[in-house]
């Protein structure tokens, strides 16, 4: 099956079009935040506070890239854990945030939260992060510097390759490849 290519900031109608299982080639602007930074995010929300970031329609890719070797743009940059993300998760999607990228299983509540707000999860390969820095065309720190690695990037990303994991439906790939692996 041929990789779907899609343009960030994302719409409902490309997120509706995308399902569970689809290998997809994003371009454009995604932002990175990890743990800490997700923390900062939620209280700032809580609060009726503006965020530093515009995420409306936007991705984030859970990622704490290493610092750039000499020439390079940025050094590797493979997906974190996503669980951990999980307790600020449904709140950002409520606030406009589209798309997510990380590694791993999602909790019941973000994947209720991605349906109703016509969300959708996605896998980047774990253990792939200096192939995946190659797709990162250009990166900022632009929230956050202060947590290093984990501050808010900017990157701009062209055909960064991903795997829908959580569509906007409800289906699940890791939930659905095991019944299949099972022949159920």
């Amino acid at each position: 099956m041929e990789a779907k290519r899609i343009q960030v900031p994302l719409t409902d109608e490309v997120v509706t079009q995308l399902k569970a299982g689809d290998s997809v080639l994003i371009s454009g602007v995604v932002f990175t935040a990890r743990d800490t930074a997700h923390k900062r995010l939620a209280q700032l929300l809580e609060q009726g506070e503006e965020l530093p970031v515009d995420l409306k329609g936007q991705i984030i890719y859970y990622v704490g890239p290493s610092p750039a070797r000499p020439g390079r743009i940025i050094g590797s940059a493979g997906p974190t854990t996503s669980g951990r993300m999980d307790l600020y998760t449904p709140l950002l999607l409520r606030h406009g945030v589209k798309g997510l990228i990380g590694k791993g299983l999602r909790s019941d509540a973000v994947r209720k939260a991605l349906q109703e707000n016509r969300a959708l999860y996605m896998a980047a390969t774990g253990g792939a992060g200096a192939l995946l820095a190659k797709r990162i065309k250009a990166a900022e720190v632009v929230a956050y510097h202060e947590l290093g690695p984990e501050a808010i990037h900017r990157f701009v990303v062209e055909d960064f390759p991903v795997t829908v994991i959580n569509d906007s439906y409800g289906n699940d790939l890791y939930s659905s490849g095991r019944q299949r692996f099972a022949g159920e």
